[in-house]
């Protein structure tokens, strides 16, 4: 396969499952701060600082309030990460790989792409946003699905596992890094009124909440649904499965070695998540070296790959 088509593949995966967790970000959040209680005060900027988009927000904006947080998010051409420009991102990447992809997906995408431009009004407005949100993840789930039942297991397919994956466990660690972020700055009465609330809401931002509870039986804590996102092998958006997943992926393509050997090390980094005393610093600290670690495989894929020098076939 030829490196650029490679490189598509796998930026096309990464932008897909990038738009769809933005969806569920914005939805999930949204909801959560409609059900704490007034008393407990948190921040819609929270999620500009998670998305490490601080310094891109405040060249656009003065006021960190939910508007601009939302449209930030959404459809702000200052923000490459933002909704709309990763799935400009993604239809281009799409459109330059249609032969190499089933033919359905340009359909499927195009017709993301109109409703996500036509409506985006509708996800800045509060009372239309839940709609807009679960639309565009529904639509992401059907390209999903269409490349899960009709894709070739090729080496394009393998490129477009190790983009999703990749891009699904660093919005794992960024959520658990949002919801610890919000746990440790709230005084200890707010603790109290935030613990029922804030980790079902964290579960059910990765649709995790009936896994977690099949998997745990017991009721739902911090460090339980850290646990959870973090190793349980089964569940697909944990960090454990997203990692065997690239894994998997990479072992069948040329000069793996030392990618193989990294993901590895990312598996082998352990926490310890047996009380509750886990979910502090410490474990942002921790969660902050992963998405490094992250980054760095991303650079790897890239020049061993992508950019490799030794011919044009990946």
């Amino acid at each position: 396969m030829l490196s650029r088509v490679a490189e598509r593949l796998y930026w096309s995966a990464r932008y897909l499952e990038r738009i769809e967790n933005i969806a569920r970000l914005l939805s999930v959040y949204d909801d959560l701060l409609l059900d704490l209680p007034r008393d407990v005060k948190v921040s819609w900027y929270n999620l500009i600082e998670i998305n490490g988009s601080v310094a891109d927000f405040a060249k656009k904006f003065d006021k960190k309030n939910e508007h601009n947080v939302v449209r930030f998010l959404l459809m702000e051409e200052a923000n490459p990460s933002s909704l709309l420009c990763s799935l400009k991102s993604l239809r281009e990447n799409i459109r330059t790989t249609r032969d190499v992809l089933p033919e359905e997906t340009w359909e499927l995408i195009n017709e993301l792409d109109l409703y996500a431009k036509k409506h985006v009004q509708k996800g800045i407005q509060r009372g239309n946003r839940f709609q807009y949100l679960n639309n565009i993840i529904e639509g992401c789930q059907k390209v999903i699905g269409l490349l899960n039942n009709a894709m070739c297991r090729d080496a394009g397919w393998r490129f477009m596992q190790i983009g999703r994956y990749l891009e699904r466990a660093d919005m794992n660690t960024r959520i658990l890094d949002s919801a610890i972020f919000i746990k440790t700055n709230a005084s200890d009465d707010e603790q109290h009124l935030l613990e029922p609330i804030l980790w079902p809401k964290v579960l059910k931002s990765q649709s995790g909440y009936l896994g977690y509870l099949r998997s745990k039986r017991t009721a739902i804590d911090g460090k339980n649904t850290v646990d959870f996102l973090l190793y349980d092998e089964h569940f697909p958006r944990s960090q454990a499965f997203c990692l065997q997943q690239i894994r998997t992926a990479m072992e069948k393509l040329p000069r793996c070695g030392s990618l193989i050997e990294k993901i590895e090390c990312l598996m082998g980094k352990q926490y310890d998540t047996s009380n509750e005393a886990c979910i502090n610093g410490d474990l942002s600290h921790y969660l902050n070296e992963i998405q490094l670690g992250f980054i760095s495989v991303n650079a790897m894929v890239a020049d061993n790959w992508f950019h490799f020098q030794h011919g044009d076939a990946a």
